[in-house]
Parts: C-alpha cells; sequence; structure tokens
C-alpha cells in the first residue's frame, strides 16, 4: 500500500495545513451511501484516470487502492487519496476545466461519480453536501494560493492590458502564474520559448501549448474551458443577465426551486461589489468579507443548486418582439428565455478629462483590490468619490500606501457615506479629505504622473506628483442593450413596478389586465433588479433581497404564460 510522500514543494505544505478540511475521509456509513449514485470502477497500477484540462470529469471516491493527485509540471504532487478520499473541485460541480492529473498509484476500486449525480447529491444529502462543498471550496483556494498553474501570464505591472488579464483571472478564482518582464531574470527565456516579441505583451500561454498575444477576455474563456458546454437551442425559464449580488441571489432562489437558470456575466462574479476590498455592513459577515469572497460563496451556491453560469458572454441586445424572448450575444448567437432578470449593475462614471482613457490601467483604475493595492504600495494616491466604496478603498489602502487623499465635491461625507467608515476616515492620520473640490488635470508619460485638483472653499489650484488615481463615482447603468424595449428613466435606470404610471404602460403596450409585479418591467416577464433599477438602493444586501423576491414573481409568469399558452 502507497504511503503519503513528504512534504517537497510549496504546494504540497499549504495543502497538508489544511488537510483535514480539504481532504475530508468518508466513514463506511457515508460511503455506503455514496454507492448507488456513482459507477465502481476497477483500477489498475499507473492508470489515468483525468487530465489536467478535461471537461466533465467525475469525482472519484476511493474505495481501495490507492490514487496520486497532482499538477502539471513544477507544481508536482499534492497528495495520495486512500479510501474513504475523493477527488474533486469547483470545476467538478460545474463541468468546467479541471486542472489535476489523477492517477492509480496502486490497484482497486473507485465510484465514479458524473457530474448530475454529484449535483443531485449535494442538493438531497445535507451531511455530504456540507463535506464536499467545503472541500471543493478550499481545493481551489489552494490551487490559487499555491502559485502553480499550467496557465501563464506573461506581462508588466505598468501595462493596462496585464492588469486587465489579472484582474479577470484573479476576480473568476483561476490559478495561474505571473511572470512579470522588469523582474523576473527568466523572462527572456520565456520569451524565446514561445517565440513572443516584447510589442506583443501581454501574453497568456494556455495549457503550457497555446499562446494568446494581448488575448481578449473571451479568448481566454474558450482557451481554458472556463464554462460547461451549454445548449444554445435550449429555452430556459430564466435567464439572469449579470452576477453582482442581485443577479447571483436571483440565480441562487430559481435554482434552488427548480427552475432552469442561466446566469451570462460579462467579466466576473460580484459586479461591482465584487471588487471592494472589505464589506463589513452586511448582514451575517460581522467581521468583514471581500466583495470577491462573497460573490465566490454566492455562485458556488447557485451552481450547487443546478443553475448555469456563462463567464465573458455579453449580452449586446434584447429581442422583445415575440416571447419566449431573446438575448442576442457579442458573437451573434440568441438566447431564448421565458423569464428575464436584469442584473446588469451600474459602473463608475468616467470623469471629463481629455486623456483619462489614455491612463486606464496605467496609473487610473476603478477597483481597490489586492491587485491594485500592490501597484501603489508605499505611494501617495488619489480617490475621487464618497461613496462607501470610496470609503472602504481609502481604509484599505492606507494600510500600504504612503498617504490617502479623498477628493469630493459635497462639502461633507455625510450624506453619501456610511458613518461608521467616515470614523475610520477622520481617525487614519493616513487620509486627507479634501471636500469642495473637483480634479481638474492628469498628465503623464507613458503612464500617469501627476494629479491636479481645484478646491473651491478657498480657491487653491493644486498640482501634485501622484502617480495613482481611483475612480469611484457617480453610478452609470449598463443597459444599453435594452433599447426599444424597456421604459427608462431620464438617467438610464430601468423603470419597474409601481413607479411606472398608466401612460408609460399604454406606450410601451403593456397588453395585461393586472399591474407590472414589484421590480417586473414594461415587459411581462422581464424583471430588474439591484442597481440597474430605478430608485433602488444601491446597497449590496438591498440587492440581493431585490434578487430573491423577485423569483416569485418569475414563478408566477411562468404559470400565467403557461396558462395562456395552453388556452
Amino acid at each position: 500500500m502507497a504511503t503519503q510522500p513528504e512534504v517537497t514543494t510549496a504546494a504540497q505544505s499549504l495543502y497538508e495545513s489544511r488537510r483535514p478540511q480539504m481532504f475530508p475521509k468518508l466513514s463506511a456509513q457515508q460511503l455506503s451511501r455514496l454507492c448507488p449514485h456513482g459507477k465502481r470502477v476497477e483500477t489498475r497500477a499507473g492508470e489515468v484516470l483525468t487530465e489536467p484540462g478535461q471537461r466533465h470529469a467525475p469525482m472519484y471516491v476511493v474505495l481501495d487502492g490507492a490514487l496520486d493527485l497532482s499538477l502539471p509540471g513544477a507544481g508536482g504532487r499534492i497528495t495520495v487519496l486512500t479510501k474513504g478520499d475523493f477527488g474533486g473541485e469547483i470545476s467538478t460541480l460545474r463541468g468546467a476545466q479541471g486542472f489535476v492529473r489523477i492517477s492509480v498509484v496502486d490497484s482497486g476500486a473507485v465510484l465514479a461519480i458524473d457530474e448530475g449525480q454529484l449535483r443531485e447529491l449535494v442538493q438531497t444529502d445535507a451531511e455530504l453536501s456540507e463535506i464536499f462543498m467545503r472541500a471543493f471550496i478550499l481545493r481551489r483556494m489552494g490551487l490559487i494560493a499555491s502559485g502553480q498553474s499550467d496557465v501563464m501570464l506573461i506581462g508588466s505591472r505598468h501595462c493596462g492590458g496585464t492588469l486587465r488579464l489579472r484582474e479577470f483571472l484573479t476576480r473568476n478564482a483561476y490559478p495561474f502564474t505571473s511572470v512579470d518582464v522588469e523582474s523576473d531574470p527568466s523572462v527572456q527565456d520565456l520569451l524565446d520559448r514561445f517565440h513572443v516579441r516584447e510589442n506583443e505583451l501581454p501574453v497568456v500561454v494556455c495549457r503550457g501549448e497555446k499562446v494568446f498575444r494581448r488575448p481578449r477576455n473571451q479568448d481566454i474563456v474558450e482557451c481554458l474551458g472556463m464554462n460547461p458546454k451549454l445548449d444554445i437551442e435550449a429555452v430556459r425559464d430564466v435567464i439572469v443577465v449579470g452576477a453582482g449580488p442581485a443577479g447571483l441571489s436571483a440565480a441562487v432562489y430559481a435554482a434552488s426551486e427548480g427552475l432552469d437558470v442561466l446566469v451570462l456575466e460579462t467579466m466576473a462574479p460580484g459586479g461591482q461589489a465584487g471588487s471592494s476590498s472589505r464589506i463589513e455592513n452586511y448582514l451575517g459577515f460581522p467581521t468583514g468579507i471581500s466583495g470577491q469572497a462573497l460573490a465566490g460563496r454566492a455562485l458556488v451556491q447557485s451552481q450547487k443548486f443546478g443553475a448555469n453560469v456563462g463567464i465573458g458572454w455579453q449580452a449586446q441586445r434584447l429581442l422583445c418582439d415575440r416571447w419566449p424572448y431573446g438575448i442576442q450575444l457579442e458573437d451573434g448567437h440568441v438566447l431564448r428565455a421565458r423569464s428575464i432578470v436584469v442584473a446588469t449593475g451600474a459602473q463608475y462614471r468616467s470623469l471629463p478629462l481629455e486623456n483619462l482613457q489614455r491612463f486606464i490601467g496605467l496609473g487610473v483604475y476603478f477597483a481597490a483590490t489586492h491587485l491594485e493595492a500592490r501597484l501603489c504600495k508605499d505611494d501617495e494616491i488619489v480617490i475621487v468619490g464618497g461613496g462607501n466604496s470610496a470609503g472602504q478603498a481609502a481604509v484599505f489602502l492606507a494600510n500600504s500606501c504612503r498617504h490617502v487623499h479623498i477628493v469630493i465635491r459635497a462639502p461633507s461625507l455625510a450624506a453619501s457615506m456610511s458613518r461608521y467608515l467616515i470614523r475610520r476616515i477622520e481617525e487614519n492620520p493616513n487620509i486627507t479629505l479634501h471636500p469642495q473640490t473637483e480634479l481638474t488635470g492628469i498628465e503623464g508619460g507613458d503612464r500617469l504622473e501627476r494629479v491636479s485638483w481645484f478646491c473651491g472653499a478657498n480657491g487653491d489650484a493644486v498640482t501634485e506628483d501622484i502617480s495613482h488615481l481611483f475612480l469611484m463615482t457617480g453610478a452609470v447603468p449598463n443597459t444599453q442593450w435594452l433599447e426599444g424595449c424597456v421604459k427608462l428613466d431620464d438617467k438610464g435606470f430601468v423603470r419597474t413596478g409601481a413607479d411606472l404610471t398608466r401612460e408609460e404602460l399604454a406606450q410601451t403596450g403593456w397588453s395585461l389586465q393586472r399591474s407590472p409585479y414589484l421590480s417586473e418591467t414594461t415587459l411581462p416577464g422581464i424583471f430588474a433588479v439591484g442597481d440597474v433599477r430605478s430608485g433602488s438602493v444601491k446597497r449590496v444586501a438591498s440587492s440581493v433581497g431585490e434578487g430573491s423576491i423577485c423569483v416569485q414573481f418569475v414563478h408566477r409568469v411562468l404559470t400565467e404564460m403557461a396558462t395562456r399558452a395552453s388556452a
């Protein structure tokens, strides 16, 4: 019988330190409950059961013998699974491409449980569900923390494209290795090996084979198999557009109640909230939680109940001329659903500065995560904005930056920021608030070098040698794709429910005797929740509540539609 090997790599050390939670051993009674849900497979030494990059790989539970779990390349062995152990992580539940190789060390037998059976298990067996879900989440965290992956990002920390790709992979909880061209001594060997010129950076090397020069996010999604294979032609009960707090909440509640749910997300789960370093006023998390962690948990929860999620799928246009409704994607494909939940949220408003676009990712940022914090460590920074997101960013960045300037037009933060954040800002000597102040200019060469602002209270015009600017001002709704279908307010947010007047309903052809349900738009069966909805409270808790409440009205609409179709 094989024995557990000595820990020889950083990846192995991390896995071993949390082994009891990451690799719990199932009891004989738990194994007996699993057997009806899988297929017994005899194994022989040297056989490979799963390769990295394999999609729809089953979860293997060891009944006899031993399996080796390893990362490709320098990652090496993670652990050896013996009787009562099981493989798999989050990608197993999703049917997406996995990361590890599973091979047979000692001949024996395994129970192979496919993703459909696994999903049924985690929905029906509370004890096993808790064991599997905790292990899957921790294993993904371990993969990321290990720094070992067959996906490599080669780029410069002074390149906007590199930052975009790092943010995309990080926020989607995808393990990758980052190589910085300014500091890594092996970079020239890598460039020569993959026949890459410096003017072609950033580069993503996928699975050690495919090389993508200056790739789009969609290129990475396809190469890495981040999404499960989906039936494009299927008509679903509900399509949720946007995987922020409101969209994920709607997906969790709809899927848990048996609806066929598809979630479309352009960038990454969490939306604007996903870029928050720490949310401390969300119910149930007294010590706070990062936006990315909250979104990650919600995403896994939605997939546990059977929701499908498409990352990198952007809704280009709502097709509302017939039912079931259609959503045209960027690649021209059309997805159809009996109901649609619009949860596309809002984005920070850009400032009217002539050269702003030139410095995005090169000193100008719209998020304050650990990625941005590393870029501006020990430097002076400016944050423009007076909402909670700006306050959270200021408090977080003040821990590592030399000094933080907050620029706001208002005379104080009282009207726009939670009191607990205001107190922290007031008591932090590393933060200076500039009220009644407006940013007037930014300058630089290859990247941002100087920032100018004007204080209306005392008439001071200031220019500082500051190379990091965070813009967190206002909100612009992501509603362009809805044009011509639903009623928007004068700022572009979606009008819903009791806010809609009879005249507006008549203008848009509302044909039902009933009034629109809460959060329903001027089209029956199309709902808007969260920040994208006109009049919504721009808070995470409010968005989660709207997403969950919306599902009861989705059920009503589906019943109404079915009744009319059969009449």
